[in-house]
């Protein structure tokens, strides 16, 4: 019998993250904070972290959460495309990251919609 073969790859979703923010590009979403509700998936290859059982070897994503909240909490955004950009950009700065997608919500943006988001991914192209 054949023993089973295990991927190495992890896979950490944060989700729901919530935040306030100013968003948008009428006088009202200018001037008043809105939530946002941040999703982010991503993959790392966490062969270190699965043979050393040690933080040291892992993707610190406790790290890129505070960098998100701070990004947010301190910024203004018109378009919720380019907010979704700039999150993913922060992810992908940890090298360790191979994949990953952002997906941003902004909570009755639309009238009779429960919310509209934007998503985005990026990856990385392996260097031979």
């Amino acid at each position: 019998m054949a023993s089973p073969t295990f991927s190495r790859q992890a896979k950490v979703r944060i989700k729901d993250l919530l935040l306030r923010t100013y968003i948008g590009i009428k006088e009202e979403e200018i001037n008043n904070l809105q939530d946002v509700v941040i999703n982010v998936c991503l993959t790392y290859d966490a062969t270190a972290a699965l043979d050393n059982n040690a933080i040291a070897s892992a993707l610190n994503y406790r790290t890129i959460t505070k960098q998100i909240i701070h990004h947010i909490d301190g910024n203004r955004f018109a378009l919720l495309e380019r907010m979704t950009h700039e999150v993913l950009s922060i992810v992908m700065e940890h090298t360790a990251v191979q994949w990953a997608k952002v997906e941003i919500d902004k909570p009755h943006a639309l009238r009779y919609a429960e919310s509209v988001s934007v998503s985005l991914e990026a990856h990385r192209t392996k260097t031979t």
